[in-house]
């Protein structure tokens, strides 16, 4: 076979390769966990049937929030499943600019030695889930509020979102579940991240991708081989 003729596949499965490529986007756009994912091993803020959270959050320009993590106190041994999220303009007011509930997309057990509550019977967890592709301006001041959480825990009623030293403003509804609009008395800051990517930055190929990309040339390679011979 002529090396025209080899080059002819070549070129167009690289082209290929690179193409199918998927790229990451989940930067951090907005973070108060302190020191990245720290948790604290103090008070908490409840996440159950009858109290939701809201805390604030600022983007330095706009950008598309795609997930959020956060921490979430759950019974020893369990996890979270789904959160029930909403991002607002106000605390529990104003305009909703997008809600739903999200599965858990992944969780992360985290090592402490925190007491909870009255000093047991609890793991951390560090929980991503994903939001649907949701346009923010920069420097207005959001609000993400979590209430609704469940977990494989039989016994559980909900979960408690992690406080942090961060330089968000929280509060808590302290009414019955589905009775919101008036926000309650400020509670402590909350560990979460906002996810996403800023208006004009560049995705980042995740390292699978590269590996794929990897083996997809080798494979080529081994054709090319194939059709030149020994």
């Amino acid at each position: 076979m002529k090396r025209s003729a080899v080059l002819s596949i070549l070129i167009p499965g690289l082209v290929g390769a690179l193409a199918s490529v998927p790229a990451i986007a989940d930067n951090v756009l907005y973070d108060n966990t302190v020191s990245g994912t720290s948790y604290e091993t103090g008070g908490i803020g409840v996440v159950a049937g009858f109290t939701a959270i809201t805390d604030s959050f600022t983007l330095p320009q706009d950008s598309t929030v795609t997930g959020a993590m956060f921490g979430l106190w759950v019974g020893s041994g369990y996890q979270a499943t789904s959160v029930s999220w909403a991002i607002t303009t106000d605390p529990f007011a104003g305009t909703t600019l997008g809600s739903g509930t999200s599965n858990v997309l992944s969780s992360v057990n985290v090592p402490t030695t925190a007491p909870f509550a009255t000093g047991d019977g609890a793991d951390i967890d560090q929980v991503f889930i994903a939001i649907p592709n949701l346009a923010l301006d920069a420097g207005g001041t959001y609000y993400l509020e979590l209430d609704g959480v469940t977990s494989n825990d039989p016994n559980s009623i909900g979960a408690y979102w992690d406080e942090s030293d961060g330089p968000s403003a929280a509060y808590s509804d302290l009414v019955p579940y589905g009775s919101r609009g008036i926000a309650g008395p400020s509670s402590a800051s909350q560990s979460f991240q906002i996810l996403g990517t800023e208006e004009g930055s560049t995705v980042t190929p995740e390292p699978s991708s590269f590996l794929l990309l990897g083996c997809g040339l080798l494979g080529l390679a081994g054709l090319v081989k194939r059709k030149l011979g020994p």
